[in-house]
């Protein structure tokens, strides 16, 4: 579907052919397909995948369902230290994402802080997360004004946007989403484990502080690399981590490979609806995963409280 659909007209089959190496389309729509739109379909898989693997990762340590990396101040804190870097290294493409990660921890960290008192509420962090994540956009607004001339699309990077992603991007996201993938899979059993309590999962071995330090760094990885590379793209880890948990249960084993599944597939159609419903004008993808998003976030709360 996003290689097939766009202002230029390529069949399916066509596509197909040029994947396996053959098809007859000429110079033009073959730069378009290979050089345009595949490029962009992959990134959109990767970054489905790391918000969706990031949100249900939050979920299951925080034993929050509202958790997300946008709405809970992961994703802006990785997005003020990436713009920091950006403006002080013209060319920081593979700097952004360390740098990322270390803002998407600082925010984790001050949220766990301000929502500490007697132990852990969920309502309670998420309303810290929302007033860090209030904060941290502030500076992100602050920087882009006092040096947008340095941060090329900065509007298209605060909602979240696909456009003219390209191979470059492709090989900067691929590294972060296999370790990510790998290293959220292989501790799905831990995050069943946390869902049973603190006390329960003490009694059974299981370091808690720990495994949720680990947890929230895996979880902070996948955000921060996909916040370099598409922006404050929101709701994406809210959505997709509720619909499977419906779908296919609450077992992690079978959840976040699910998860992953999902938020590629749900992104990349995003994506496309985005890029073709006022064609020829492009609508950022971060809008319409917001207008999804926004009530559905309003229903969890209402349901929460």
């Amino acid at each position: 579907m996003a290689l097939v659909n766009g202002s230029v007209e390529i069949s399916a089959a066509q596509v197909l052919a040029t994947l396996m190496g053959g098809g007859d389309l000429d110079e033009t729509r073959r730069q378009i397909l290979e050089n345009i739109r595949l490029p962009r379909a992959i990134v959109a898989v990767l970054v489905g995948v790391n918000l969706s693997l990031s949100g249900a990762i939050l979920q299951a340590v925080m034993k929050n369902p509202l958790a997300d990396p946008h709405i809970i101040g992961i994703s802006s804190g990785a997005g003020l230290f990436g713009i920091f870097v950006l403006m002080i290294f013209n060319d920081a493409g593979r700097l952004m994402t360390p740098a990322a990660f270390v803002g998407a921890m600082a925010a984790a960290a001050l949220i766990y802080v301000l929502a500490w008192r007697d132990g852990i509420r969920p309502i309670r962090v998420i309303l810290a997360g929302v007033a860090v994540s209030a904060f941290l956009g502030a500076g992100i607004s602050a920087l882009l004004i006092f040096a947008g001339d340095k941060v090329h699309g900065a509007l298209m990077w605060m909602v979240g946007g696909l456009s003219a992603r390209s191979w470059q991007h492709v090989e900067i996201l691929l590294p972060y989403t296999i370790a990510g993938t790998a290293a959220a899979f292989l501790s799905a059993r831990h995050m069943n484990i946390l869902q049973l309590g603190d006390e329960v999962a003490t009694g059974l071995g299981l370091r808690v502080n720990l495994i949720r330090t680990v947890l929230t760094a895996i979880a902070a990885l996948l955000a921060a690399s996909a916040v370099c590379v598409v922006g404050l793209l929101g709701f994406v880890g809210l959505i997709v981590p509720h619909t499977a948990r419906l779908i296919f249960g609450s077992d992690y084993r079978i959840l976040l490979p699910m998860t992953a599944t999902l938020g590629a597939a749900v992104l990349t159609i995003s994506d496309t609806v985005a890029r073709t419903i006022f064609a020829p004008t492009e609508l950022p993808v971060g809008i319409l995963t917001a207008l999804l998003g926004a009530p559905f976030f309003l229903y969890l709360l209402r349901r929460e409280l």
